[in-house]
């Protein structure tokens, strides 16, 4: 029998991105998270270049899912390359294409990330893309690279929804500026911390003295642990966390996809030290990377002085790249925007009901607020 969409379902789908319910990330409540500024959009696309498009798929009862793709340039990635690295906190999870990127140290694809049975879907919609761009038409191997955390609590997963259009059409709609977050795209149907989660981003801005340079993140959220924000002890205090009582229904295990970009010249050697550093963020969070629990970092240099090209006439590379003397304000910068793209997920997200019925609530922002007023966090 064809399923009605709720009259919730159709608001989401029709009207457009700001007229839906007010959300607040937590900075326009007055909490700002470490001592960094944040770039103007607060947003991995910050970072020059750097593009964000989301397919979200919400369609009867049992549809929650969708696809979020980063793109490192506006160019052809296959062709003009760039520096990337992956970090594995617990590799209970599916990124594909990781070893290539260890070996090599560079990425050729946008990133995509999906459910965990959409990423072989996603690995053909980027083979199509790329095979279609021009120069490409003698391309016969690629590594696509995707990200996936498990939707299936309120997505029904095994129907595999996720189609290679809905790739396409995230990779083609993807733009610069601010994110849409909460539930959409990749993040439609996760859950964090027991509460709705979803997408989330932050971005950090280096002082002009140490470069300029700008650290943006993404985040996929759908992970266990107890809830901290700013350190207050929110989890704790709103009565959600994991192994509370132990025999209850909640469990701890999830997944937190990481996407760190940079325009500061680094190759993949120090960009592996950057992608550590971000889960950090995840643990300032109260994230535990737990048994089943994929938690990667994926980060990437947009810096044209590091840029690699695919052919050359030359058979030496050079690169200027930033000395390690100068790297650890990015790392300070990483674990701040990390920790606050999360937040920013849980904060921007909606109480959502899917597949059998299932209902995740929303992060209870106003208790939150009193939480972060007891600690005197917030005035």
């Amino acid at each position: 029998m064809l399923q009605t969409p709720s009259l919730k379902t159709l608001i989401f789908l029709l009207l457009p991105f700001g007229i839906m319910a007010q959300k607040k990330t937590p900075r326009e409540y007055g909490l700002e998270i470490g001592i960094l500024k944040p770039g103007v959009s607060n947003a991995i696309t910050d970072v020059p270049g750097v593009k964000v498009g989301h397919t979200t798929k919400i369609e009867g009862s049992n549809t929650r899912t969708g696809v979020t793709a980063i793109l490192p340039h506006s160019g052809n990635i296959f062709q003009e390359k760039v520096p990337a690295a992956i970090f594995v906190g617990n590799g209970f999870g599916k990124l594909a294409g990781s070893t290539q990127v260890k070996e090599l140290g560079t990425l050729e694809t946008p990133i995509v990330l999906t459910n965990t049975l959409g990423v072989a879907t996603a690995v053909n919609g980027l083979i199509t893309h790329t095979l279609s761009l021009p120069g490409n038409e003698d391309v016969r191997s690629l590594n696509s690279v995707v990200g996936e955390t498990n939707d299936g609590y309120l997505n029904d997963i095994r129907a595999r929804f996720v189609k290679e259009e809905d790739v396409l059409k995230a990779i083609n709609s993807a733009s610069d500026g601010p994110i849409q977050m909460g539930n959409v795209g990749a993040g439609t149907g996760t859950v964090c911390f027991g509460f709705k989660g979803g997408i989330g981003t932050a971005s950090r801005k280096i002082p002009k003295v140490k470069g300029g340079y700008t650290v943006g993140v993404l985040v996929q959220t759908n992970f266990g642990g107890v809830l901290q924000v700013a350190g207050a002890p929110v989890g704790q205090e709103l009565g959600q966390y994991s192994f509370k009582n132990l025999l209850e229904e909640y469990k701890e295990d999830g997944s937190c996809m990481i996407v760190v970009a940079t325009d500061a010249p680094l190759l993949a050697r120090n960009l592996e030290r950057l992608t550590s550093r971000a889960l950090l963020g995840l643990g300032r969070t109260g994230g535990i990377e737990a048994n089943g629990s994929g938690d990667y970092v994926i980060a990437f240099s947009t810096s044209e002085l590091v840029r690699v090209p695919h052919r050359s006439e030359s058979s030496l590379q050079q690169f200027s790249e930033l000395r390690e003397e100068e790297i650890s304000i990015l790392f300070e910068a990483v674990i701040e925007a990390t920790e606050e793209a999360i937040l920013n997920s849980l904060f921007m997200a909606e109480t959502m009901t899917g597949r059998d019925g299932h209902t995740v609530n929303e992060l209870p922002v106003e208790r939150t607020l009193e939480v972060l007023r007891k600690y005197n966090l917030l005035k």
